[in-house]
């Protein structure tokens, strides 16, 4: 899920608010083989309950350890496991990998957990993991991931919270149902925009947000970030261009359309009559999706999706063959 720090969250205001000491360990760094990305956070109470995981289960037990002496002292621990430390061989980590673990009281992060909850945009924590002292401010956009970095004898821990991304699909097809399907199980805001109503039904999108406006004036009516990933899927060029004329415009990270490579290329014709540069033209996924070679709907809304996350995670990607 795109917001799985969500649930850590609320239960650190919830702990704290019932009275309970409490510990949070987060992944900082990790190289290799590692079953946590940077940011997973696990939370420790001072009567040995717990909720997150910080590895596979492999380190929580010289995390929890830590944990307790956090509380006891206030005093930050960075933690680092590698198959060169005995540690981490006691621990079970022997795969080649290694993570660092950063384990603090929660007091340094207290003045921030409602700003945290109550966010509609990305925000960052800086903690310093030497002596715990943190930062927060607003994020830049949604490209900016969580790092450690290690300057001028200052060990710096930047952690990013991002929001749902949004996803705005034109044209209310068979491929669509299966894609807000997939963005549902992914925490994705999904918004179906086609003014065909005999297409845009609640019957055929139930709990959906449908918007059966013109794509090009709905996408105008709406924000969109750089957290946003824009698909057309109608295949009727009056209804496509218009959309991919806004999106293009716009800071989406991802744009896509459905369509042969035939059909595409004259779209491209279209857009460049219509005066769009061939450098935003570029910007277009097109034909939309990783090449897995699917054939139903549901394969291809799995190709798109596939493809819109990985542009997300990785700044794209080599296909999928």
């Amino acid at each position: 899920m795109m917001t799985d720090w969500h649930p850590i969250w609320q239960n650190i205001r919830d702990w704290h608010d019932a009275g309970r000491r409490l510990a949070l360990a987060t992944v900082v760094a990790t190289w290799g083989s590692s079953p946590r990305p940077v940011g997973s956070n696990m939370i420790i109470d001072d009567h040995g309950g717990l909720e997150g995981s910080v590895s596979g289960g492999c380190i929580e037990g010289a995390v929890i350890t830590a944990a307790e002496e956090a509380m006891a002292t206030h005093i930050p621990r960075l933690l680092d496991f590698t198959v060169s430390n005995d540690q981490a061989w006691q621990v079970g980590l022997s795969c080649g990998g290694r993570v660092r673990v950063l384990v603090e009281s929660i007091e340094q992060k207290l003045p921030f957990v409602d700003k945290i909850l109550g966010a509609t945009a990305p925000v960052i924590l800086i903690t310093n993991c030497i002596t715990g002292e943190t930062v927060f401010q607003p994020g830049v956009d949604y490209a900016q991931k969580s790092r450690l970095t290690e300057v001028d004898g200052q060990v710096l821990f930047t952690q990013v919270f991002d929001q749902p991304l949004k996803l705005f699909i034109i044209g209310a097809v068979h491929i669509t149902q299966a894609m807000v399907k997939i963005a549902r199980s992914l925490d994705i805001a999904a918004t179906v925009i086609d003014p065909r109503t005999s297409f845009a039904s609640a019957a055929r999108f139930p709990d959906v947000d449908l918007c059966l406006d013109w794509p090009d004036e709905a996408l105008m009516a709406r924000e969109i970030t750089s957290g946003t990933a824009i698909v057309t899927l109608s295949h009727d060029p009056k209804l496509d261009d218009p959309a991919l004329e806004v999106a293009l415009k716009s800071p989406a990270f991802y744009i896509a359309s459905l369509g042969s490579r035939k059909t595409h290329a004259a779209r491209v014709e279209r857009l460049t009559a219509r005066g769009l540069a061939a450098a935003e033209i570029g910007r277009i996924h097109g034909p939309a999706g990783l090449d897995l070679g699917a054939k139903t709907p549901a394969e291809i809304a799995l190709s798109v999706m596939a493809q819109m996350m990985s542009v997300y995670r990785k700044g794209g990607a080599d296909e999928v063959r």
